[in-house]
């Protein structure tokens, strides 16, 4: 038993903390005061040597401060320039607004040119597309559809014309050969080989040797409207060739119907067949011919439309963007064939 004067453990314990704290304290002041030296010292390094640059700047004739500015600025608005960053980044990367037009002419040209060169590689005839004008090819084709068209040696089907790639009606009909729900090929010709006139988009129906007399011997006479081969200019035929159709029309072409051709068609005259339909495209191709036809009438040596006929034309902004390329096509097209 301990008295009042004895050393208690317990009391020693209780002073432990105390003692602990005691220094600990009392050594934070100095770090706290070295740490704001050392701040002191840095602001003051930056300075003195901001001071230093700023001089030097001056005495090499540039506001060091302006630059910083400008350097800030550019920074923050990503600008560019020739100097800096040559002609094609600056090109690529300037805000400026006359550029900035130009680009996107210059873009949407080259996307008309890679479409144009896809189909092209495609279709192998240029142009590689027509708009139809008229309602002869009815129900397999309607005013304003657009038609991809390839050459006659691409995508041939069964039981073709030697030397052509074509498959007419009749051959297709054996052959089990269907085009825009007919047997046989659709074509696009220029009719009686004159190129001034708008091309055709007929079915061929079947092909006659020189001299023969089709309207005897291969004809349906529910298509020759009545006449016998008298009657007739294209019979006998005066060489080898298409005796052609529209779907729509009552009779054959070379019988005085449709296109009302005087001859059958050579397979030179054939620029390529239908391949593949695109509904209601071909409307931009026609607005912009009936706007031509309506300003240049009476003009001398312009002709409107020829009625019944369709349109070959190049890409259009609207034609290549429904070909999911978004977007924008300028049409051009210096002939305009046509279905009759």
């Amino acid at each position: 038993m301990r008295g009042p004067g004895s050393d208690d453990p317990a009391d020693d314990h209780d002073d432990e903390p105390d003692r602990r704290e005691g220094p600990s304290s009392s050594d934070d002041e100095p770090r706290r005061d070295r740490t704001d030296h050392d701040r002191e010292d840095g602001r003051s390094t930056r300075s003195e040597t901001s001071a230093r640059s700023d001089a030097d700047g001056r005495e090499d004739g540039v506001d060091p401060i302006a630059t910083r500015v400008d350097d800030r600025a550019r920074s923050r608005e990503g600008s560019v320039t020739i100097e800096e960053d040559g002609y094609l980044r600056w090109f690529v990367g300037t805000d400026d607004g006359t550029v900035v037009a130009i680009r996107d002419v210059v873009t949407t040209v080259a996307i008309v040119a890679l479409v144009g060169a896809i189909l092209f590689g495609i279709s192998g005839v240029w142009p590689p597309l027509v708009a139809v004008e008229s309602g002869s090819m009815e129900p397999s084709m309607e005013r304003g559809d657009l038609i991809f068209v390839v050459d006659g040696e691409r995508f041939v089907g069964d039981d073709p014309i030697e030397g052509t790639g074509i498959v007419t009606h009749d051959n297709g009909l054996e052959s089990g050969h269907e085009k825009f729900g007919q047997a046989g090929d659709v074509v696009v010709f220029t009719p009686d080989g004159e190129e001034f006139r708008t091309p055709v988009i007929h079915r061929a129906h079947f092909w006659v040797e020189e001299g023969e007399n089709w309207v005897d011997t291969r004809a349906d006479p529910e298509n020759l409207n009545g006449r016998s081969c008298v009657d007739v200019t294209a019979c006998p035929a005066e060489h080898d060739g298409f005796v052609t159709k529209g779907d729509a029309n009552s009779g054959y072409d070379q019988a005085g119907s449709g296109a009302q051709l005087d001859y059958v068609v050579k397979p030179e005259w054939v620029t390529g067949k239908a391949s593949q339909r695109l509904p209601w495209l071909g409307h931009v191709r026609l607005t912009v011919d009936e706007i031509l036809a309506s300003t240049t009438l009476g003009v001398p040596g312009s002709t409107p439309a020829t009625p019944g006929s369709t349109v070959p034309a190049t890409p259009a902004p609207l034609e290549v963007g429904l070909f999911a390329i978004g977007s924008a096509v300028a049409i051009a097209g210096s002939r305009r064939p046509g279905s009759w």
